[in-house]
């Protein structure tokens, strides 16, 4: 098997490339531990919950680096009472009556 490298450029990208190698080594195992007939309902038994948490990490880990960077720089003197008076779903607080 040829053999690629990967360069991650910040640290979300190298969190992608480790997790997304981690679950295709699942997946084959499970692809190949399943006996015949159930090949589709075993990787796909591990692929959707995998899926879904690679998707939450990734989504934590650039929330994360953005408010850090935010941090860095400060934060715009208003940004927070704009924040407070945008209507909500329910029309609670800030929002419609």
């Amino acid at each position: 098997m040829p053999t690629r490298r990967f360069q991650a450029q910040t640290p979300l990208e190298a969190l992608l490339v480790e997790q997304a190698l981690l679950l295709a080594r699942q997946l084959q195992q499970a692809a190949d531990a399943a006996p015949d007939g159930q090949v589709l309902a075993r990787v796909e038994a591990l692929a959707v919950p995998a899926g879904r948490e690679l998707t939450r990490k990734a989504v934590e880990a650039a929330l994360q680096a953005q408010a850090e960077e935010a941090e860095k720089k400060g934060r715009p003197a208003g940004a927070a009472a704009a924040a407070a008076s945008a209507p909500t779903p329910r029309g609670g607080p800030g929002g419609p009556s």
